[in-house]
């Protein structure tokens, strides 16, 4: 056994967090209020008491506000944790509290005991045998077999958002038992992920989370509920070794890059799991609370931006520069290609948490050099009514774009009043981004997403049924400008079953033809269902998971979808990698002539339900004519003379009123359009394409 007490060191300050060095392990935290602390260490996680516990010294382990200390002979896969001493003073914002042990902020690794309670981390007492707990390890061992980042231009990118652990633990997944929802479960339906044309996997949290955060009885599913932000989650990893998680992990990065994928993280540093005043005590909370979280007036209460109990503190000194290490971390050590960043706005708030014109930590991730090349992509809103679509800082960040998810569903739907709002939609939403001067791809453009209603439920209910939360369908959104075609819920009647398919591919058309940046959501493309639930953040069970059986029953949804990818991809080809500014993508290489029924002629009032556009780009480039007509009746559209444009003949690629396989084919395939007109039925869209 080590002899602790001969091998120990003064260590050092930096870096922070566990690091192997050549004979040993160099361990720093950052605590400026603590009066002591103790490192703990174990032999196995399942373990009731330490094998050792160290007190640092604190004349001889502390430097400025960082306590270090060096261990010989400790090597990787070491399992630690802290207890930390100090004031329980929570009005002036100290929650020093030594019964509790504590994470490393800087954890790469996070382990859990088969007897975890997160009661026990509330509750007045001593939690050893039931903490989660960190573990030591060494990111530079892994074999990348020289793997690099794609680096897809957004103009070429396709996102496809899913859950981890969704994507494969369905019984009918096809996935032996122990892989399924897990990392390696994910890497065997990579050829799926291919064949259905995207180009970018949007992950929800896998950052460590606590997935007992949720009222009793639930279970937290999505993972908006992080206690670390460097680990991942650990039981999304099939293997049984101590560092599968991190090596699972890179291998599914490995092998999606292989496959022209690119991995973009859905990333929480907005909160964590510690929650308010009540909530347990897991790291920061009992290492530094007044630096790592935003507190406020005289009584220091948690602010609560986040609608979680707590908010990070981003524009601190210390806070911001853990959020960017994290960042460091996944994308040199873990090879991810992007991030996604939940409720981003928070990261704009101060000390005081007023919004700031030049936050920080959202310019220093916008400069960072190791982070350049990254996608940025932010959820420009938070949970305080700060909503920032259109005036996120900075050049390079994209954004969820809610306002086309709402007036896309509005037209679709056949609201009255939607139809400009719809046509600035499509075209990349200049009202929201022009100003500014951004970028044609800044608009990431969605219908569904996990947060609400799948997009067969979109179309199938009017509104939300969330009674399985056990909330009594208190929870949830209940404005989602959402119809259900005439019956609410299942049915067996076949002209409602026509009519909502044909809507499903309507939302699919725009999502995929509009300018900016389309986002899927997994499942979409076979028709999942949640039953109606539009808040499955609890349901870890088959109204979350992807039903594999939904790939053959509604295959001809697939195919449509699978063909429209192509067809968005093979549009944008030719393009250049750098992407214009948006107005003079529109002005200079996008010509576009706005017409109604009749050529020239849009109907631009509150009670049209249809609009139909000209595309034009380069010379010797294809021709589209698109028309969208959301109205309950048949109209017929005028179609201009293709020898208008020095072209033959219109092709038809796109009828979403038919059938499979004609309501899309590829060029090669098309039926050739003749006549001045063009009946497009009620509630369809059709595009013509003049090669």
């Amino acid at each position: 056994m080590l002899n602790i007490h001969k091998n120990i060191g003064k260590g050092q300050s930096f870096p922070i967090g566990a690091s192997i060095q050549s004979n040993g392990v160099n361990f720093s935290i950052y605590s400026k209020y603590s009066t002591g602390i103790e490192l703990l260490l174990f032999n196995n996680i399942e373990d009731n008491k330490p094998s050792h516990i160290i007190v640092l010294d604190k004349k001889k382990h502390k430097t400025d506000f960082y306590w270090h200390i060096f261990i010989e002979g400790l090597k990787a896969e070491q399992i630690y944790a802290f207890r930390v001493h100090g004031p329980f003073l929570p009005d002036q914002g100290l929650r020093f509290n030594p019964e509790k042990v504590l994470l490393d902020p800087y954890s790469k690794l996070v382990v859990t005991p088969k007897g975890y309670q997160r009661d026990l981390a509330i509750k007045p007492g001593d939690n050893l045998s039931s903490a989660m707990k960190s573990v030591v390890v060494d990111t530079s061992v892994y074999n990348w077999e020289g793997d690099h980042y794609p680096r897809r231009s957004f103009s070429k990118t396709i996102i496809y958002e899913l859950h981890v652990k969704g994507f494969t633990k369905h019984p009918n997944s096809g996935i032996e038992n122990s892989k399924r929802g897990t990392y390696a479960g994910l890497i065997e339906k990579i050829p799926y992920l291919k064949d259905l044309g995207i180009t970018a996997i949007e992950l929800l949290p896998i950052f460590q989370f606590d997935e007992q955060d949720a009222p009793k009885g639930n279970i937290n599913y999505w993972g908006y509920s992080p206690v670390s932000f460097f680990a991942p989650h650990s039981s999304y990893c099939s293997s049984k070794n101590i560092m599968g998680p991190l090596d699972e992990f890179r291998d599914m990065v490995k092998a999606l890059h292989k496959a022209g994928i690119e991995v973009i993280l859905d990333v929480v540093y907005n909160h964590t799991s510690e929650g308010g005043k009540n909530g347990p005590t897991f790291s920061l909370k009992g290492i530094e609370n007044r630096t790592y979280y935003l507190l406020e007036g005289e009584t220091y209460s948690y602010g609560n931006y986040s609608g979680c109990g707590n908010t990070i503190n981003p524009n601190n000194s210390v806070a911001r520069r853990m959020i960017m290490d994290s960042l460091q971390f996944w994308v040199s050590e873990m090879h991810v290609d992007g991030f996604r960043f939940d409720l981003a706005s928070i990261l704009s708030r101060d000390e005081l948490g007023v919004p700031q014109k030049n936050p920080p930590i959202l310019w220093e991730i916008e400069s960072d050099p190791i982070l350049a090349g990254t996608k940025l992509i932010a959820e420009a809103w938070d949970a305080a009514g700060l909503y920032q679509v259109g005036t996120f800082i900075g050049g390079k960040w994209k954004e969820w774009n809610g306002k086309f998810r709402d007036d896309v569903r509005s037209f679709i739907k056949g609201d009255e009043g939607a139809i400009s709002n719809f046509a600035a939609r499509v075209l990349a939403s200049p009202d929201i981004y022009g100003s500014k001067n951004r970028s044609v791809g800044t608009s990431i453009n969605f219908i569904t997403c996990h947060d609400g209603f799948t997009l067969n439920d979109l179309v199938s209910y009017s509104e939300k049924h969330n009674e399985a939360n056990g909330e009594n369908n208190r929870d949830g959104n209940n404005d989602n400008l959402s119809w259900n075609c005439g019956i609410e819920g299942l049915t067996a009647d076949s002209s409602i079953i026509k009519l909502r398919e044909q809507q499903i591919k309507n939302f699919m058309v725009v999502t995929l033809l509009s300018y900016g940046t389309p986002m899927l959501l997994m499942g979409d493309e076979v028709g999942r269902t949640q039953l109606g639930n539009n808040n499955a953040y609890c349901q870890d069970n088959e109204i979350s998971w992807f039903n594999w059986e939904l790939l053959e029953t509604n295959k001809h949804l697939f195919r449509f979808i699978k063909m429209l990818n192509m067809f968005r991809i093979n549009r944008d080809s030719s393009k250049d990698d750098v992407e214009p500014p948006l107005l003079e993508f529109l002005q200079k290489r996008r010509k576009i002539d706005w017409h109604g029924v009749q050529l020239d002629k849009p109907d631009w009032s509150s009670i049209s339900h249809s609009l139909a556009g000209t595309v034009r780009t380069k010379k010797n480039d294809p021709i589209l004519y698109i028309v969208c007509n959301a109205y309950s009746k048949d109209l017929d559209f005028e179609i201009p003379e293709p020898q208008n444009f020095k072209k033959k003949n219109w092709y038809r690629i796109i009828d979403t009123s038919l059938s499979s396989p004609d309501d899309i084919v590829l060029l090669n395939k098309t039926k050739i359009i003749n006549g001045k007109y063009y009946t497009v039925k009620a509630r369809s869209i059709i595009l013509l394409i003049a090669p």
